[in-house]
């Protein structure tokens, strides 16, 4: 029997629980996927070098990856025509360090026609383990030009389903 892992409840990961309730009861508006498990995101953690914050975990652990009212977060997910191949977050963040720069240190967990990649700065954890989200674009001269768009992913992900719901 597989062990779920136990993460903190903070403010962050609150807010990710409100969103897993919201896109439960709006499948009609919504898609995921069936999450992944311990070892999938110990895997994806390894090929980033990286750790995810614990309001990303609980997303990713419930659905993988997920949309709502057409908003998308690219999440962390397999395919059967790839077999073990980690797509979503892990595909988009390796593609973007090998071909546009981006920094190490930063996840991509959205794709976005505005702000062009969405990435958890994982350079400025905080005391919960969360990271600030960003914008970032491969034309931005340093790290502090980045747009702050969210001080963790589990509220900026909330805002964002309750944006695309017209909530």
């Amino acid at each position: 029997m597989e062990q779920r892992e136990v993460i903190r409840v903070t403010r962050a990961v609150s807010a990710s629980k409100r969103v897993i309730r919201m896109v439960r009861e709006n499948e009609g508006a919504t898609n995921h996927g069936d999450g992944c498990d311990a070892r999938t995101l110990a895997t994806a953690e390894r090929e980033l070098g990286l750790v995810f914050p614990p309001s990303y975990r609980c997303l990713l652990s419930e659905f993988g990856t997920w949309d709502i009212a057409g908003t998308e977060f690219i999440g962390v997910y397999k395919t059967s025509a790839l077999g073990d191949v980690l797509l979503g977050s892990v595909g988009q963040t390796l593609q973007a360090r090998r071909e546009v720069g981006l920094p190490h240190d930063l996840i991509v967990v959205m794709v976005d026609d505005v702000w062009a990649y969405v990435v958890l700065d994982a350079s400025r954890e905080d005391h919960a383990g969360e990271y600030p989200v960003c914008a970032w674009n491969p034309g931005l001269p340093d790290r502090d030009s980045m747009e702050r768009v969210g001080d963790d992913f589990g509220s900026f992900a909330l805002k964002e389903c309750q944006r695309a719901m017209g909530l």
